[in-house]
This record gives structure tokens, sequence and C-alpha cells, in this order.
């Protein structure tokens, strides 16, 4: 199998679950040597009190063919994160791909609730888990990660820049969360692109993560049971997706023509070719403006 990541290393900050977790999978199964972190071990878990580990993951990323390091640490201490990022650099001398996927916010936001409505506290930790978080990972690793050209930065995020520009996201929290990490990729890209690297914001698209498919009651083997219920749930698609679209980018000599620009899966895996682990290539932001915001019937079809 080819791994066109086999000399690279990655940080994956925010693996213990989701998109992380699949990202981080997917850049071994590359061949990257991927370092993962998170605050959910096997020893301590975070406030989500979720079975999902950092051990686990690296064990994953091992398994798919790259070397999985996982280490502890809380992305709000900028002294952890420099723990970090010195631990990287003694024992690779390198940082070839940062992917910012650090959240921590399920637990901790309100539908369709107003800013004074909203618990104010809740909605402060938010804001600082999602945007501070990002934050300080970068003051600290860019400078590792700008010691060679060619090095990319993706900070996740939900929704693109065009669909989040127009659509109201959940509450003003989560709407201000993830409307800054789009904002923070365009500022990366201009402090990053004339240094030889290249910043983005990747969206995933109906993300089956594992807190999303206990939500439905179902697993990823049965995870159309839930369509009964949710029918537009079928647009949905496993971490694996978008991990593929972040190898992809990190494989392209020509990453560069994205700098700065707000991408997703579905329209990464239409420029590359890559597919979910069914075969399937589905749009999801592509699906939700035609069908699921225009109150069409679901219907997938022409979208995955």
């Amino acid at each position: 199998m080819s791994q066109p990541l086999q000399d690279k290393v990655a940080l994956v900050a925010g693996a213990t679950r989701g998109a992380g977790r699949g990202i981080a999978v997917e850049l071994g199964a590359a061949g990257a040597t991927v370092y993962v972190t998170g605050r959910s071990t096997r020893a301590r878990r975070s406030e989500y009190d979720r079975p999902e580990t950092i051990e686990d993951t690296a064990d994953l990323v091992t398994e798919a063919g790259g070397q999985g390091i996982a280490v502890p640490t809380d992305h709000l201490d900028p002294a952890q994160v420099r723990t970090l990022v010195d631990r990287v650099d003694d024992e690779q001398g390198r940082l070839d791909i940062l992917v910012n996927d650090i959240w921590g916010g399920e637990k901790l936001f309100a539908w369709d609730t107003t800013v004074w409505e909203h618990n104010l506290d809740n909605g402060l930790r938010l804001l600082r888990l999602a945007v501070e978080t990002h934050a300080i990972t970068n003051h600290t690793a860019l400078p590792l990660l700008l010691r060679r050209p060619g090095g990319l930065v993706v900070e996740m995020t939900d929704g693109t820049a065009d669909y989040n520009r127009d659509n109201y996201r959940v509450n003003f929290f989560y709407d201000l969360a993830k409307a800054s990490v789009l904002r923070m990729a365009f500022s990366l890209g201009h402090e990053l692109g004339p240094r030889g690297a290249t910043a983005v914001a990747l969206t995933p698209g109906w993300l089956r993560s594992e807190m999303m498919l206990e939500h439905f009651g179902v697993r990823e083997d049965n995870w159309r049971d839930a369509l009964d219920k949710v029918p537009h749930f079928a647009i949905s698609e496993t971490p694996r997706y978008v991990g593929r679209a972040v190898v992809a980018l990190a494989a392209d000599p020509h990453v560069s023509r994205f700098n700065g620009r707000s991408l997703s899966s579905g329209a990464l895996a239409r420029e590359y070719g890559f597919t979910d682990l069914d075969g399937s290539r589905p749009d999801a932001w592509r699906y939700l403006v035609e069908v699921q915001d225009a109150d069409r019937p679901a219907d997938t079809t022409g979208y995955r």
C-alpha cells in the first residue's frame, strides 16, 4: 500500500475521538509518525467522561501502518503545550503537519438559546476550549513547523466559510467559536504563506462520531437504522473521510493553492478522488443547502 507520508511527522491536537481520531488513523495509514493529544487517557477521563482514550488512538495509528505516540496534553495550559512541542522536537527534530482539532465543547452548549439565556460559564468555557487552545498550540508549535518549508496547518471547524456566513449555527457561543476558527485559518495563511507553509480551515460533513452514533442509538455497522427517525442522516460520513482529506492535502506538492481557504471533506473528495470507507463521496454541505435547508425530502442521489 502506498504511504505518501512515510517520512512526515504530524501532531493531531485533540485526537481522542471523532474527527481527530479519524485524521490521526489516516495519517498513520499514509505512513506518518503521529503525535496524538487529548485529556482522556487510560488513567484519567476528561469531563466528557467517555471511554475513548488517546492511547487507543495511538494504537490505531500504529495498526494502520504509522507510528502513534500518545501525549496527554491540556491545550489550555501553555506549559503543557510547550512540553509537548519540545518532546516532538527532541524526538523528531521536525513537524510537518499540525492539525488543530481541539474542541471539548459538546456538553457546554444549548441549542437555540439566546446569549442572555445561555449559561455564561459554559459559554465562556466553550470559547476557551474551541479558540484559545488553537491559539496557544499555534503560538507554540509553528516555529518548529516553519523550520522546514512545506508545512501544513489544518484548523478543524464545523461548517464552511460560505455556509457559516449565511447561517446562524446553534447559538451565539457555538456560532462565534466556529467562525473564529475559520478566520484563524485565514489569518494564519497570511502569516505562513510567505514563510513557505500553508494553513487551511477544514470541516467534515455530518460526522458519524462515537458520540453521534450513541446519540442515535446505533453503531457504525448499523447506522442506517437511524434514518427512520432522522432521514437526512443519510448524508453522514465516517471520521476517516475527513482524515483522507487531510492526507490528500498533506501529500499534495501544490497544496499552497488552498492557503487561507475554507475547505470541506466532500469538496476535497471531488478534487482528489478519495472516498469514504464505503466507497462513496458524501458532499454534506452542498446537500444541506440544496436538500435539507430547502425542505426537500431526504435523497442523497447525486450527493454521495
